[in-house]
């Protein structure tokens, strides 16, 4: 399964060890879960856990692997119904790439029925997954 991260799990992962963000970051980490992004999305997990004092994006960078790097066309622009123009690049990527976004943003998850990607926030996703297949 093809999921796109959004930068407040990683955050959330950071801070909660045993939460539903670091359950699905460590499923990416193992390739039980496809972790897809792009240059945009990289960069701003990055510029978001570098400002963070508690924080390590050494921790995490190994998760952009090459495979999950998504270098086709996405439109960001195109979804200007999402408030914060900053979050139109996640519903960008998992729209084009075909994958479940994951976020606990409520800009995206206010129009989670109505973007063309599912979205589900990391407890749902845990959630749906362990009953799908054992646990994340």
């Amino acid at each position: 399964m093809r999921i796109v991260v959004d930068t407040n799990a990683f955050v959330a992962a950071g801070f909660h060890p045993g939460s539903a963000s670091a359950r699905i970051l460590a499923a990416a980490r193992d390739g039980v879960l496809r972790f897809v992004w792009d240059d945009d999305t990289r960069a701003e997990t990055r510029r978001v856990l570098t400002r963070i004092p508690r924080l390590r994006w050494e921790t995490v960078a190994p998760l952009f692997r090459a495979e999950g790097r998504f270098d086709g066309g996405t439109e960001p622009s195109a979804f200007g119904m999402v408030e914060d123009p900053a979050d139109r690049k996640f519903a960008a990527l998992a729209t084009a790439a075909g994958a479940v976004l994951v976020t606990s943003d409520d800009h995206l998850l206010a129009h989670a029925g109505t973007l063309p990607c599912p979205v589900e926030t990391p407890g749902a996703f845990v959630r749906r997954l362990e009953g799908r297949a054992g646990r994340c």
